[in-house]
C-alpha cells in the first residue's frame, strides 16, 4: 500500500492533469497548452478524483508525525472540496473575485512570454478559450435549474468584467492587448496569436451577453445565502466550525477596540480631527503621494526589496529562492486591491504581488497602503506560500495545494501588526494606514456574518440597532464607519456577497496566530523559532492547524522534526 506521502503527491499530479488552469497557478509545468474542463462532467471528474484519493488517504497508516500531520490535512481539506461538490456549488460558482470566469483570464498573467515556443503556447491556450468558456455556462445552467443559480448581483457585474475584457467598454481587450506584446515571432504565429485573442474576446463577449439575457432571469434576487450554504462555505474558507454569534460579537468588539486605537494615533496626527478628517489631510500630504501608475510599482517593489533584505536573518530565515518577488500592476477589468501569486513549484516563476487599481486614477496615497505591501509581500503571503513551496519535509499536496484562508490571510494579517512590533511603521501616518486596514477587515466579521445570516445590529453600537442587515446597510457601514477609498468599499461589499464566509477568515485567522504566540511566548519558545517552524507546517484549516501548534510545543517535538526532515530528504534525494 502506498504511503500517505506517496498518494498526496500522486494527488498533486493528477489533479494538475484534471485542472490545468490550476496546475499554471500552482507552478506545475506540462498543462500549459491546456484548459479546465468547467462543464459538470469536469466538475464531475475531478471529484470522482478526489473521493478516490480519499479514500486511499483513509486506509493508509502513517509511519511518523509527519504522516499524521499530512493526512489531517488531506482529509480536511480535500474533504470539503467533495461536500462543495455534493452540494452542487462548484457548478454554480460565480462571483466577481475567484471563479472560473476569472481564473480563465488570469491564468494569462502567469504564462512566460520569453521565446516564441512560450508564445505558441499561449497562442494554443487562447485556441480554448471559446470551449472553456462554453463548460461555465453549462454548468451555471444545470446549477441554476438545480435551485443553485447565483444571485443577480454577481451576475451584472461579472458580465461588465467580461465586456471589459472583451474589450466592449472603451478600452482595447485584454487578449489584444496579451497579444501586442509578442516580440521576435514569426508572422504565422503572430497571425495565430491574433486569431486567438480574437476568438477568447469574442467567447467572452457572447459570455457577457449570456449572463445578461439568460442567467440573469434565473438568478436569485437575495444576496444572502442563508445559514446552510454559509456554514459550508465558513468552514472551507476557515477550516474550522465556528459558533457564528460568538465570532460576530468578536467582530463587534474587536471593531471598537481598533476605532478607540486609530483615534489616539490620530490625535497625534491631526488633533482634534475624526478619523475621516486624518485621513484626508494624509491623503493632500506629499510625503505620502505617489504621481503615476508606473512609479507607484516602482514605489512598491522598493518598499516590498527593502522588507525582504531587512528582515532576513535578523527576524526570519528566507531562503535565498525566496529573495524574488515581483511587484506588478494587475490589468484592468478586476476588482481594485491587491493580490498575490505564488512561485511555481522549482521558483523559474518567482512569487508576485498584483495590484488592481481603479480605471482612470494616476494618483496613490502610500500611507494607506503600507501595510498591505507587507501583507502581500513579506512577512505575509510570499513568506508564508514560498516557505511551504520551498520545505521538502512536506508532500506536494502540503506546499502546493493546501492553502486555506484562515491559515493564509490570517497569518497575513498578522504580519501586518507584527511589522508594527518589530519597528516598521514607527511612522505616524504609516501606522495610521495600518490600523485603518485592521479595522476595515474587523468591519468584515461583522457585515459578512451580518449580511448573509441576516443577523440583528445590537443595541450600543450607534449604528441601526435592532435593525437586521441588508446589503445596503453594509455598504453604509463601511462607507462610515471605516475609512477605506469609497470605490474600493462598494467593489468589497460585491466580493463579501459572492464569497461568503471568506471576508472574516483574515480577522479570525489572525486571532489564531495570536493566540499561538502567545502560547509559545509562555513556553518559553522563541519567536523567530516559532515563526519559522509554524510557517515550515505549510497551508491547512485552523482546527488543524490548532492542533500542530499544540505539537510544536511538545516535548518530542524537535526530535520527531528532526526525524521527518531527515526522511524528507531521503525520499527527495531518491526521486
Amino acid at each position: 500500500m502506498a504511503s500517505v506521502h506517496e498518494i498526496c503527491d500522486q494527488f498533486v499530479d493528477d489533479f494538475a492533469a484534471a485542472h490545468p488552469v490550476a496546475a499554471t497557478e500552482i507552478g506545475i509545468p506540462g498543462h500549459e497548452d491546456q484548459l479546465t474542463d468547467y462543464s459538470p462532467e469536469g466538475h464531475a471528474a475531478r471529484a470522482s478524483l478526489a473521493k478516490r484519493a480519499l479514500a486511499a488517504v483513509g486506509a493508509a497508516e502513517p509511519v511518523d508525525a509527519s504522516e499524521r500531520a499530512a493526512k489531517a490535512v488531506f482529509t480536511e481539506r480535500v474533504g470539503l472540496e467533495v461536500e462543495i461538490h455534493d452540494a452542487g456549488l462548484d457548478e454554480a460558482s460565480l462571483n466577481v473575485i475567484a471563479s472560473p470566469v476569472q481564473d480563465l483570464r488570469q491564468t494569462f498573467d502567469l504564462m512566460p512570454t520569453d521565446t516564441p515556443e512560450h508564445w505558441a503556447t499561449i497562442a494554443a491556450r487562447l485556441a480554448k478559450v471559446p470551449d472553456a468558456l462554453d463548460g461555465v455556462r453549462a454548468s451555471l445552467l444545470v446549477a441554476a435549474d438545480a435551485g443553485n443559480a447565483p444571485a443577480l448581483r454577481q451576475v451584472t457585474k461579472v458580465a461588465a468584467q467580461a465586456e471589459t475584457w472583451a474589450g466592449l467598454s472603451g478600452e482595447a481587450g485584454f487578449f489584444d492587448s496579451l497579444v501586442a506584446g509578442a516580440g521576435n515571432v514569426p508572422d504565422s504565429l503572430r497571425e495565430e496569436l491574433r486569431h486567438g485573442a480574437h476568438l477568447a474576446q469574442e467567447a467572452y463577449a457572447e459570455l457577457a451577453g449570456f449572463l445578461r439575457a439568460e442567467l440573469a432571469p434565473k438568478a436569485r434576487a437575495k444576496d444572502a445565502v442563508g445559514p446552510d450554504a454559509y456554514r459550508l462555505w465558513s468552514r472551507y474558507f476557515i477550516g474550522a466550525a465556528l459558533d457564528p454569534q460568538e465570532s460576530y460579537e468578536w467582530g463587534w468588539a474587536e471593531f471598537t477596540r481598533l476605532e478607540a486605537e486609530m483615534r489616539e494615533v490620530a490625535g497625534r496626527l491631526k488633533p482634534g480631527a475624526t478619523l475621516a478628517e486624518t485621513a484626508a489631510a494624509l491623503d493632500e500630504d506629499p510625503r505620502y503621494r505617489v504621481q503615476g501608475r508606473k512609479n507607484f510599482e516602482n514605489w512598491m517593489q522598493e518598499l516590498s526589496d527593502n522588507a525582504l533584505k531587512a528582515l532576513r536573518g535578523k527576524h526570519f530565515d528566507i531562503p535565498d529562492e525566496l529573495m524574488a518577488l515581483e511587484c506588478k500592476i494587475a490589468p484592468p477589468g478586476g476588482g481594485a486591491g491587491a493580490y498575490y501569486t505564488g512561485p511555481s513549484e522549482d521558483f523559474s516563476r518567482p512569487g508576485r504581488m498584483w495590484w488592481s487599481l481603479p480605471p482612470g486614477r494616476d494618483e496613490f496615497s502610500t500611507w494607506r497602503e503600507v501595510s498591505t505591501v507587507y501583507h502581500e509581500g513579506v512577512p505575509g503571503h510570499h513568506l508564508q506560500i514560498a516557505t511551504a513551496v520551498a520545505e521538502r519535509s512536506l508532500n506536494r499536496f502540503q506546499r502546493l495545494l493546501a492553502f486555506t484562508s484562515g491559515h493564509g490571510e490570517g497569518w497575513a494579517l498578522y504580519a501586518e501588526r507584527l511589522m508594527q512590533d518589530l519597528g516598521y511603521l514607527s511612522d505616524d501616518g504609516n501606522l495610521f494606514g495600518m490600523l485603518s486596514e485592521q479595522l476595515f477587515r474587523a468591519g468584515r466579521v461583522i457585515v459578512d456574518f451580518g449580511m448573509h445570516l441576516e443577523l440583528e445590529i445590537p443595541k450600543g453600537t450607534g449604528f441601526h440597532e435592532g435593525e437586521r442587515w441588508t446589503p445596503e446597510l453594509g455598504l453604509e457601514f463601511m462607507l462610515t464607519r471605516t475609512i477605506t477609498d469609497p470605490p474600493l468599499v462598494r467593489d468589497e461589499i460585491d466580493r463579501y456577497l459572492g464569497w461568503p464566509g471568506q471576508a472574516p477568515s483574515y480577522k479570525l485567522g489572525e486571532r489564531l496566530w495570536l493566540q499561538a504566540r502567545e502560547e509559545a511566548r509562555a513556553r518559553g519558545v522563541d519567536i523567530k523559532d516559532f515563526h519559522t517552524r509554524a510557517l515550515r507546517l505549510g497551508g491547512m484549516g485552523l482546527d488543524t492547524l490548532r492542533e500542530q501548534l499544540a505539537e510544536l510545543y511538545s516535548a518530542d517535538h524537535y526530535q520527531s522534526d528532526r526525524q521527518s526532515r531527515r526522511s524528507a530528504s531521503r525520499r527527495s534525494a531518491s526521486s
